[in-house]
C-alpha cells in the first residue's frame, strides 16, 4: 500500500477518535445514561485508535524510520487519548476538562508529526 493510503487512513482514524471523544463529552454533559450511546461511542473510539495505530506503523515503514523521540511521544499521546474515554465515562463532571485535554493532545501530536523536534 502507498504512503498516501496510510496517511489518509491515519488522518481518518484521528477524525474518528476526536468525533467519538466529542460525543462522549457531550453525552456526559447531557447526562445521557443510554447504554446504546455509550457502546457506540466506545466502539467508534476503539476502532479509530486501532486504525490510527496500525496506519501510523504503516507510515513509519513507508518512511523507513524507527522509534525516534517524536514517534514515542505520539505513542504516549495515543495512550493518553485512549484513556480519556474511560475518564469521561467514569467521571461525568470532567467532560469539559477532557475536551480541552483532547484538544491539547491533538495539537501536541500535530506539532510532533510536523516539526519532528527530537
Amino acid at each position: 500500500m502507498s504512503y498516501n493510503f496510510y496517511k489518509i487512513l491515519h488522518l481518518t482514524a484521528v477524525f474518528i477518535i476526536f468525533l467519538s471523544l466529542g460525543g462522549a463529552v457531550f453525552r456526559s454533559l447531557a447526562a445521557d445514561t443510554s447504554a446504546r450511546t455509550k457502546k457506540l461511542v466506545g466502539i467508534m473510539c476503539g476502532t479509530g485508535l486501532l486504525i490510527a495505530f496500525f496506519a501510523g506503523f504503516g507510515l513509519m515503514a513507508k518512511l523507513g524510520i524507527g522509534f525516534d523521540g517524536w514517534v514515542i511521544g505520539k505513542l504516549i499521546i495515543w495512550l493518553a487519548l485512549s484513556g480519556l474515554l474511560a475518564v469521561v465515562n467514569r467521571k461525568r463532571g470532567l467532560g469539559l476538562p477532557v475536551a480541552f485535554a483532547a484538544i491539547l493532545l491533538g495539537a501536541l501530536a500535530a506539532y510532533l508529526a510536523v516539526a519532528k523536534p527530537f
